[in-house]
């Protein structure tokens, strides 16, 4: 099973969170804990479809056990914390520039440019985010568990 493939249909969904990030300097707080709801159903429907064809395929409970682990870890940093993380600290960075160094850009503007490079940012992080939770994976749970 290659790990990091998204298998589902609505895979996109897994990207909600740093959507909800990026706009977090315009929306309530609640739509962006939504966004991170929405991130984490797919990161859950990915791994039990996951699990589900290892089920199919090899049916020992062990080896479903240990692959379906792999891909909820998997899904997990690589679909929510991290990209979450990483899509915060840009728009946090971004604004914090914007009011020291560009002063007589109001608020509104500023929101929305920091919401802009935050969107910007997302097809730039996630394929480095992967290969970098790919190889954590290989090197601490798969080494652990095979």
């Amino acid at each position: 099973m290659k790990y990091g493939s998204h298998s589902l249909p609505h895979r996109n969904s897994g990207y909600a969170n740093e959507v909800g990030e990026s706009f977090r300097s315009l929306v309530p707080v609640k739509v962006v804990r939504a966004s991170y709801a929405v991130a984490f159903a797919y990161a859950f429907a990915d791994t039990g479809d996951k699990g589900w064809k290892m089920y199919q395929n090899d049916g020992r409970p062990k080896k479903v056990l240990i692959e379906t682990g792999d891909a909820l870890i998997w899904q997990t940093l690589a679909s929510v914390v991290i990209p979450g993380f990483t899509i915060n600290r840009i728009c946090a960075y971004t604004n914090t520039y914007l009011q020291k160094n560009v002063k007589r850009l109001p608020p509104t503007p500023r929101s929305l440019v920091t919401v802009a490079v935050g969107l910007a940012s997302i097809p730039f992080i996630v394929r480095p985010i992967d290969n970098g939770v790919t190889l954590l994976m290989n090197l601490t749970y798969r080494r652990w568990v095979h």
